[in-house]
């Protein structure tokens, strides 16, 4: 499956009109192999993924459920966590490169 525009992009523009999701296959998307491995081996052939990879923000209505979970254990962030903290303020930084991971206060990898 080839990377492509989320169909539910209207309603994800309204939510965080910086974010530009498109579906992806694991390999694809590039993932942190801590994410990988959590998966089981089964899964990483089918898996699906909904996401801005640049900015490291899934959306997990159109993403596996596992892979999904496995992402919340790296520095990816969820899309409503991405909105949660626009809307309080709190800093998220659109600089793609480590940004989720200097929001959420997580080590870096």
């Amino acid at each position: 499956m080839s990377a492509r525009s989320c169909p539910d992009w209207p309603r994800l523009m309204e939510l965080a009109p910086e974010l530009q999701f498109k579906h992806y296959g694991l390999r694809e998307a590039e993932l942190p192999a801590s994410a990988l491995i959590a998966l089981d081996p089964a899964r990483l052939e089918h898996a699906q993924l909904c996401c801005d990879l640049d900015h490291h923000v899934f959306n997990p209505d159109h993403s596996d459920p596992a892979l999904a979970a496995a992402l919340l254990a790296s520095h990816w962030l969820e899309l409503g966590e991405w909105v949660t903290r626009l809307a309080r303020g709190t800093a998220v930084s659109l600089d793609p490169v480590g940004s989720a991971r200097a929001a959420r206060g997580a080590r870096p990898a």
